[in-house]
């Protein structure tokens, strides 16, 4: 589901049901949000109770891949 509706889905089917979020793109990014119809950062992901996320393009397409993974997590851990 979309990092939007993560909180729905819980209050339908239950904290068990477990939930994966793609169109993860972080606020500070520089990839574009037009491949994705619903995005959200990873901190609101994880605030709305997501599981998994999703993280491709931010990570891959960034110049210090390394970096920006650890950039993500530290915003998660920040959340």
């Amino acid at each position: 589901c979309s990092g939007q509706e993560v909180e729905a889905v819980r209050r339908e089917f239950g904290d068990d049901f477990v939930t994966m979020v793609p169109g993860i793109r972080p606020a500070w990014g520089d990839v574009p949000h037009d491949d994705q119809a619903r995005v959200a950062t990873p901190a609101d992901a994880v605030r709305r109770g997501a599981d998994y996320l999703v993280i491709g393009r931010p990570i891959r397409l960034a110049s210090d891949p390394a970096a920006a993974a650890a950039r993500i997590a530290e915003e998660i851990a920040d959340r």
